[in-house]
């Protein structure tokens, strides 16, 4: 059960995640606030698992709000406008709601963020061991299991706020190694960090346009503390 809170300056708004909320038996909600900022103190009484968080709110905005309260809970954005995706990868967020919200699109939503904590809970279960590398392959703790993952089937890492999640061609392998620890081992040659929440395989970028990289379906950021290495990499 995640424990959560709505934060929204539309009461409807909030009146209608409350409805999902309690339609979901994966949520409890513990509080709603109109004022980001009298969420942003209950927090400091409270521990939350999950927030439910508008973009746009006139005395803070979501974005702020995030700054302010650091990754010490899961987000997912809602937001009456798409143009923010790319600034909710800087704060790892779980999802990111376009309204109006359906309960389909809300219940997947929370079904990306049970996935997360539980996959952070049952990795604390067991100690992490060192990753092993070999020249074309490396072992990682996922889970119960240490696996086995050839180079040349990533596509890409992705950093997340509990763990990280290693996109293969066949499958996502979640983590709780961390993004330093992949960016200090992993051959240089074949892979470069382009954002502080992505490593890339510099063999499966399809293409480069402006400041994000295609990788089959997927579009990634490239941060600007990184793009003066990844443009001289990749010359």
């Amino acid at each position: 059960m995640l424990k959560c809170i709505i934060i929204d300056d539309e009461p409807l708004a909030i009146q209608l995640l409350s409805d999902y909320a309690i339609k979901s038996k994966d949520l409890e909600l513990v509080g709603s606030y109109t004022n980001p900022l009298e969420a942003f103190h209950s927090l400091q009484h409270q521990a939350v698992d999950l927030i439910f968080l508008d973009i746009q709110m006139p005395e803070l905005t979501g974005i702020q709000f995030m700054q302010l309260a650091k990754n010490e809970q899961l987000y997912i954005l809602t937001t009456a406008y798409d143009n923010y995706a790319l600034q909710g990868y800087d704060f790892d967020v779980v999802d990111y709601l376009l309204k109006p919200i359906s309960l389909d699109r809300f219940l997947a939503a929370v079904e990306k963020a049970k996935e997360r904590k539980n996959v952070a809970q049952s990795a604390l279960a067991s100690p992490i061991p060192p990753s092993v590398q070999n020249n074309n392959f490396m072992f990682v703790k996922t889970g119960y299991k240490t696996q086995r993952i050839q180079y040349d089937a990533i596509l890409y890492f992705e950093g997340l706020s509990d763990y990280v999640a290693i996109h293969t061609s066949k499958e996502k392998i979640l983590t709780l190694e961390k993004m330093k620890h992949f960016a200090q081992t992993l051959p240089d040659h074949l892979f470069v960090r382009v954002h502080k929440s992505f490593i890339v395989s510099i063999e499966k970028i399809d293409f480069i346009e402006r400041n994000r990289i295609s990788i089959g379906d997927k579009y990634i950021p490239i941060g600007a503390t990184y793009a003066a290495a990844f443009w001289e990499k990749i010359k």
